[in-house]
């Protein structure tokens, strides 16, 4: 096939939620457009359990769609690492939860992030739910794009990962990617564990992939992302009826490092999926977390490399009301999954730097018969899995139980702070006890590799600054 076509920067501010203009961190924000005729794929036989799929290219189709970049504007800064976020279409709009969680560690580390309208659903609508798609957000900049059916998302993901290779001009101006390293959540992680499974053996683009929060199902080829029946009117929860548990193929090419919560595992069926650890896969599941947290949904958009403790606890206080839903109780406001996210992509970047292995993680408690039910502690707490301070000195349980209510907010988790006597009974010598254990467990975690030094100091102000479920009062 004839080589994609760039085009840009495009003059204007891109349409992406929650990505502010990054010029204060020293990062510019371009758009850029790419055009060119990409494959579907046919699988060749079965799609086992074990992801050992074999495919070939099939149907092509023009396409054009769009990328937006952060990239360090002084390239002294570049650490050679660029992060591609296949966008999230479920909320009908593009969207880019792994940026939201990463942003802060991208830009201090020095790192590239890239994101992909891989999906047609951003660009035209037509997903799980009405939204606000590219061509209604913004008609005159958006409507000349073209997007033949996520049958042909595969391809195009692929085809930004090799524009992004060609050095000293386009996206990433005069860097050059050394390491690119695929990641999406949820629907995008659907995808990719497909995309890793059946398209990667033939394209062999990315070298290393961070999938997060994915269910026990995977996308199909022809770009079917939930085949199960409505349930109760509500199309957000149809994920949850998937049955399927698709693991990673353990020949995989590249490190796969796959990152999950306590609603991956459970509620969408991730643990239908769960694999043993092997040469170039791993499988994070960390306690206490959700899908999603008021870390994604609020305090990522006030975070950045310097803020004040006092106003990141104002932002991380737990609420019922989030991305204007009301659940029925708190939901998730644990810190933890987005400083273990950056250990994660540490990880990974480690592994492809100098041949290091991402540390291997414990799962979370299960019974045997049961891969999608969690054993917890008295207090509710869940047993196994990725431990942190959040859940090894806890001032609330956290967890990925749906807190009620409608839409997505299944997905979000929910805290319930311990009671006075609670506390009390478990931190005898209160508040300074509590902080001991909390200190600990904070060492422990950066011993095994899931926490980073450069965000141990801020995790321990966290804990002292006296707001849950960190601290030791609301």
């Amino acid at each position: 096939m004839p080589p994609s076509k760039l085009q840009g920067p495009i003059p204007g501010d891109p349409f992406l939620v929650g990505i502010a203009d990054p010029s204060a961190a020293g990062y510019v924000r371009e758009e850029w457009f790419l055009s060119g005729t990409a494959s579907s794929y046919a699988l060749r036989g079965e799609r086992g359990e074990d992801g050992r799929w074999e495919a070939a290219r099939d149907a092509r189709a023009p396409f054009l769609t769009r990328i937006v970049v952060l990239r360090p504007e002084d390239p002294a800064r570049f650490d050679g690492t660029t992060l591609v976020e296949w966008m999230n279409v479920s909320g009908g709009i593009d969207a880019a939860p792994d940026c939201f969680f990463l942003r802060r560690h991208l830009m201090r580390s020095g790192s590239a992030w890239v994101g992909v309208s891989a999906q047609k659903a951003g660009i035209d609508g037509g997903g799980l739910v009405p939204g606000m798609p590219l061509k209604q957000a913004n008609a005159a900049r958006y409507g000349s794009l073209v997007h033949p059916g996520d049958a042909f998302a595969f391809d195009v993901y692929t085809q930004v990962g090799r524009a992004l290779r060609t050095p000293g001009s386009g996206p990433l101006g005069p860097l050059r990617a050394r390491r690119l390293v695929a990641i999406g959540e949820s629907q995008s992680a659907s995808f990719l564990v497909t995309y890793v499974n059946a398209v990667d053996p033939i394209e062999r683009c990315y070298d290393a992939f961070l999938i997060h929060g994915r269910p026990g199902s995977a996308a199909g080829l022809d770009g079917t992302f939930i085949r199960s029946a409505n349930v109760g009117g509500d199309l957000a929860k149809r994920t949850a009826l998937a049955t399927d548990g698709f693991r990673i193929r353990e020949d995989v090419r590249v490190p796969v490092l796959t990152f999950q919560s306590e609603t991956d595992v459970v509620t969408l069926g991730g643990g239908r999926a769960r694999q043993s650890d092997s040469e170039r896969v791993r499988l994070w599941e960390l306690a206490g977390a959700a899908h999603f947290d008021t870390y994604g949904l609020v305090a990522t958009h006030v975070d950045r490399e310097g803020i004040a403790v006092e106003e990141l606890a104002r932002h991380l206080a737990p609420t019922a009301n989030v991305a204007g839903m009301a659940a029925a109780s708190l939901v998730n406001s644990g810190p933890q999954q987005h400083y273990v996210l950056n250990a994660a992509l540490g990880a990974l970047v480690r592994w492809l730097r100098d041949g290091t292995p991402a540390p291997e993680a414990p799962r979370l408690a299960s019974p045997d018969a049961s891969p999608t039910t969690l054993v917890r502690d008295d207090f509710g707490i869940v047993r196994g899995g990725i431990r942190t301070p959040w859940v090894d000195a806890p001032t609330a349980v956290l967890s990925g139980d749906p807190p009620g209510g409608d839409g997505f907010l299944f997905l979000f988790g929910r805290t319930v702070p311990f009671a006075d006597d609670a506390l009390a009974a478990l931190y005898p010598g209160g508040p300074d006890e509590h902080l001991a254990r909390f200190d600990a467990a904070t060492e422990a975690a950066l011993r095994a590799g899931f926490l980073l030094d450069a965000d141990a100091a801020e995790i321990r102000a966290l804990a002292r600054h006296g707001r849950q479920p960190s601290g030791w009062t609301v």
